[in-house]
């Protein structure tokens, strides 16, 4: 028996105490915002935390000084330094080993989390994420923090929300707030933040949502100001005036932005495919990719880490139509390998940097080919860095509110909002996934966002089945039939073989009408012999199934091989079921439950 003055005999009393003297708000209103703070502020101060310690990890391998970046340099110190992925990516692949040997399973994302588990998110997937994002970043692997960044705001969200026993609803939107937070405080961008906490992690936009997610957002930034976060902003000067003749070439930029972050993904997947057939051991794989990552950092530092020194020295300097392209080849490459190797990581701010890229390219192709339509390469650039990453992260809103936080400038947002959705539609119409509901379509998932499915794979077959089901012998005559089951005391009956292995459904009143020689084996009759559910079928897997078969029941089996009959399920039950279920959590949503 614990102690009086046990600690956690204190925690648990204080935790039943709020959630007593909360009932009637069921968690939510101030609330849920008081937490959403609370989420921010923490938020803000592991991101905060997370960078100075990457940035500690330059200074002590590439001598990267105080307030400097690893991508803005104009060459390694030392080509012995051109080594430190391979080390990184060897450091990686022993966690590998040790992630295996322990048989941990793939960790969760906040976008997996609030889709399928009703944003039930691990510690112990938490901190394996970010360290293993942080080691890649740090030793200069070619991806971003932010996957990092949002899984620890989300998953200690996750675990808060949790603690109170808020309902699966409440701890949606709070893992939303953390990954909100951790972008605000990235990018000092509140807006971003929220967006992103929006379109990304919730799924959807409500009005009820607004004040917890802008909390979060807002002070995650205050609190990264307070401990010394580095901004963002894109110092733009002299730009001009925007004509509606530019904005026809725009939308080509952002029809260009989205076939590129198509070309990447399917870059990615191929690398790692790649990797597969070569046979090397998954623990193996980063370390030959940071040996080419690092040829490559020989090259130009542009193509190291997240690369925000190198997108902030994009804009500031002027560099030749060559030199930008090449960049925009190399920087492609070592993400690619970075990802495809195994690194762990994301291509957030990758997909910023390349699409900025692009659009200096695109605008000095078009001085050539139409100089008259004027395109300034600064303006560009904002706009192909936004349409770029649209289409590999998502969220047309959260980046346009990201150049316009950046850049400060009001009189860009339409035309990068403009072309963010021209991104975003051809990415949506002809790939159909972004770069986070690739990699899950990659491991077999069939989510395309962070809409909560999850309900409905814990509404299967199994679950609404009947067992009661009445069998006979598949070999039995029509004649026998009719005797042992008269017209009326059954509508369906299950035609079964030895050991109870499933041949067709039996229609009672079909059978009893038909014309047939009554020495007719009733397995000559049955119906749906090749259409079955298993239980773990989910709702709507087994809506198609019925679709496809024109059937309004079918036997429920024990697996595909066996066909062992476990039930029936009939189409109109299943789908009272279902709509039982939507219209509950469409409750749970607008907080009627």
């Amino acid at each position: 028996m614990p102690a009086r003055n046990d600690p956690q005999v204190y925690a648990r009393r204080l935790r039943a105490v709020l959630i007593s003297s909360i009932p009637v708000l069921e968690a939510r209103g101030i609330v849920i915002v008081l937490m959403a703070g609370l989420v921010g502020m923490i938020a803000g101060a592991l991101v905060t935390g997370m960078s100075e310690l990457v940035q500690g990890l330059h200074f002590l391998l590439f001598d990267v000084q105080p307030g400097g970046r690893l991508s803005a340099m104009f060459s390694l110190a030392s080509p012995v330094q051109a080594m430190f992925p391979a080390i990184g990516g060897l450091v990686l692949g022993l966690s590998v080993i040790w992630l295996r040997k322990r048989k941990f399973r793939t960790p969760v994302d906040p976008i997996e989390a609030n889709a399928l588990y009703g944003g039930r998110m691990s510690l112990t997937d938490t901190f394996i994420i970010v360290g293993q994002t942080m080691i890649s970043s740090g030793f200069g692997a070619s991806v971003g923090l932010e996957a990092g960044y949002t899984q620890i705001g989300s998953g200690i969200a996750s675990r808060l929300a949790r603690a109170f026993r808020l309902r699966r609803n409440d701890v949606r939107i709070l893992v939303g707030c953390g990954a909100a937070g951790a972008i605000a405080a990235a990018f000092d961008a509140p807006l971003t933040g929220a967006f992103y906490g929006f379109e990304l992690v919730i799924g959807i936009y409500s009005v009820a949502n607004v004040a917890p997610v802008m909390t979060a957002a807002i002070s995650a930034s205050l609190t990264a100001e307070m401990f010394g976060g580095v901004p963002f902003p894109l110092e733009l000067s002299g730009l001009p005036t925007l004509t509606a003749s530019q904005y026809v070439p725009f939308l080509l930029l952002g029809l260009l932005g989205g076939a590129a972050s198509i070309a990447i993904m399917n870059l990615v997947s191929l690398i790692e495919r790649g990797f597969a057939r070569l046979s090397i051991d998954a623990s193996v794989r980063p370390f030959i990719g940071g040996i080419l990552v690092g040829l490559l950092g020989l090259v130009t530092p542009q193509v190291l880490s997240s690369g925000h020194g190198a997108l902030h020295r994009e804009f500031a300097m002027n560099y030749g139509l060559a030199v930008v392209a090449s960049v925009f080849v190399m920087k492609l490459a070592a993400s690619a390998i970075s990802l495809g190797s195994g690194f762990r990581g994301g291509l957030f701010f990758a997909s910023l940097f390349l699409g900025a890229l692009l659009g200096k390219v695109f605008a000095g192709v078009m001085a050539m080919a139409a100089p008259t339509t004027g395109i300034d390469p600064a303006v560009a650039a904002v706009v192909g860095m936004t349409s770029l990453a649209v289409g590999v992260v998502g969220g047309p809103l959260t980046m346009t509110f990201l150049a316009l936080e950046s850049t400060r400038d009001l009189t860009l947002t339409g035309v990068v909002l403009a072309a963010s959705i021209m991104s975003a539609i051809l990415v949506r119409e002809t790939f159909g996934y972004s770069f986070s509901t690739w990699r899950f379509h990659l491991r077999g998932e069939t989510i395309r966002s962070a809409h909560d499915v999850g309900w409905m794979r814990s509404l299967n077959v199994g679950s609404m089945m009947r067992k009661d089901v009445r069998t006979i012998d598949a070999s039995t005559t029509l004649a026998e039939f009719r005797k042992e089951i008269p017209l009326g005391s059954a509508q369906r009956v299950i035609a079964v073989e030895q050991g109870q292995h499933y041949v067709g459904v039996l229609l009672v009143a079909e059978l009893h009408s038909d014309l047939s020689d009554g020495e007719t084996p009733v397995q000559a009759l049955a119906q749906f012999k090749d259409a079955v559910l298993v239980p773990s079928m989910n709702v709507q897997s087994a809506a198609e199934t019925f679709q496809r078969a024109g059937a309004e029941e079918l036997a429920v089996v024990e697996d595909f091989d066996d066909r062992i009959v476990r039930g029936l399920l009939t189409e109109s039950h299943l789908m009272r079921r279902y709509a039982e279920e939507l219209d509950k959590a469409r409750r749970d949503l607008s907080g009627e439950g």
